[in-house]
């Protein structure tokens, strides 16, 4: 199975090429320069698998959430790429991405939100399937939910922007954090490529991004803050 999968939901550009059992990775701190680089870096991760898109048997995207701009770009670059050549697509949620590429089982995945807030999910894996303890949202870091056990593993920049809170929230349940751990393409083809195979890929205008927080754009005298979304 070929397949292409990219995220641009923080401030990397991650992209992965699956060619048949071998991928192809590109990973860099984009800042925001995501829209100039991603199709230069996605044609020179095809040539060097020496694959055509119209070899690939789909498209998986980092849906969100994450930066506005970056969940649109992915998004609107899978769309466009999957029309141009009748592709399935497959959107994959970020936390979940996150997830996947920490290697733990019990996961507790936080991305920094910006705005004092954090994109929340945790996750446990049975039989090798991944399951839903609380679903994507986004909270104030005193405020995300309580869990149930130990042997967590807390994921994501969440955990380095907000150590102390979030550590104290989960006080004795954490085997340890990986805070410097982000989405990446390899992950998101390692939980989309199932759903390929399985027949559940949606059609190209399917493709939308999860914002899950609603707002949009910043007040003014946010903005003069050096406020972010």
């Amino acid at each position: 199975m070929n397949l292409l999968a990219f995220d641009t939901s923080t401030e990397y550009l991650s992209i992965a090429l699956l060619k048949d059992m071998q991928i192809f990775r590109f990973d860099t701190l984009a800042h925001q320069a995501h829209s100039k680089m991603i199709l230069p870096q996605i044609q020179s991760l095809l040539n060097q698998a020496q694959v055509q898109l119209a070899d690939l048997h789909g498209i998986a995207f980092g849906a969100g959430p994450g930066s506005f701009t970056g969940v649109r770009i992915a998004a609107g670059v899978a769309q466009g790429l999957a029309f141009g050549h009748q592709l399935p697509v497959v959107d994959i949620c970020t936390l979940l991405a996150l997830a996947e590429a920490s290697g733990h089982d019990q996961v507790i995945a936080c991305l920094d939100a910006r705005m004092g807030e954090v994109y929340y999910a945790a996750y446990q894996k049975v039989l090798d399937v991944w399951q839903v303890v609380e679903h994507p949202n986004v909270y104030k870091p005193h405020q995300v939910p309580n869990l149930q056990g130990d042997g967590w593993v807390g994921a994501g920049s969440g955990w380095q922007t907000y150590t102390d809170v979030l550590n104290h929230q989960y006080h004795g349940q954490l085997q340890s954090v990986l805070p410097s751990l982000l989405p990446t393409a390899a992950s998101i083809i390692t939980l989309a490529q199932p759903v390929f195979l399985s027949g559940h890929a949606k059609s190209a205008m399917l493709a939308m991004p999860m914002y899950v927080r609603n707002r949009v754009a910043l007040k003014t005298t946010e903005r003069m803050q050096g406020l972010s979304l």
